[in-house]
């Protein structure tokens, strides 16, 4: 049921919404879906513009040094994440490439403006959660005591929606689940703005600025 899921996500153009593009062999950076200021005060816009412009951009041009000349170089973001997972002997691709997936994502989860769940994911929600103030719930849980640097995900996993964290540059693309929306929990996030204190960047972010739409999308509803 899970690979029909991420195959109906290809199809529909959910591969390059995500993630920077290809473009005669090089990835791209693609541009803020918002302007660097417009999630204040939760996110600044130095925040936003180290965040996206010097490790967003360093995943990216990093990932174009290390599939120069493959194979890989012709292939999409999500596809060079999947061919290299688990593979010792391409680690820096997998990391680079999956970090640079994973921002580009993570971009794309968030908005500036008023957003909601379409009715089937609301649906979705009831059912998995009981309410969307309980899966807010388990997304904050999730995200602030995740140890170390990390993610933590709405998927879609099996056909139900779970909440989970991954490590580092992992990624549910690399576990086979569809990913939904995620919250970033690296430092880099948010430690100019709030040090130390996590939890106040990931309810900020949970109470202001989710892109409920982009969920939606993603599960293939309008």
């Amino acid at each position: 049921m899970q690979t029909q899921s991420h195959e109906r996500g290809a199809a529909v153009g959910i591969i390059a919404k995500r993630a920077p593009t290809v473009a005669t062999g090089q990835f791209e950076l693609a541009p803020l879906p918002y302007s660097e200021d417009a999630l204040e005060p939760v996110i600044s816009a130095n925040t936003l513009r180290i965040h996206y412009g010097k490790h967003h951009r360093g995943y990216v041009d990093q990932l174009n040094k290390l599939v120069a000349g493959t194979p890989l170089a012709d292939l999409s973001l999500e596809e060079v994440v999947l061919a290299t997972v688990g593979n010792p002997k391409q680690t820096d691709i997998f990391h680079n490439a999956a970090q640079a997936w994973n921002h580009a994502f993570y971009w794309r989860s968030l908005t500036p403006k008023s957003s909601v769940a379409s009715a089937a994911l609301k649906a979705r929600i009831d059912a998995s959660f009981g309410s969307a103030e309980a899966l807010k719930k388990e997304l904050a849980a999730a995200a602030t005591t995740h140890f170390g640097s990390g993610w933590a995900w709405l998927v879609l996993d099996d056909g139900k929606l779970k909440v989970v964290k991954t490590d580092n540059a992992q990624t549910p693309l690399a576990e086979h689940m569809e990913p939904l929306l995620t919250i970033d929990v690296w430092e880099h996030a948010y430690y100019l703005d709030f040090q130390n204190r996590r939890a106040d960047y990931v309810s900020g972010v949970l109470d202001n600025f989710i892109n409920w739409e982009f969920a939606s999308e993603n599960l293939g509803t309008e």
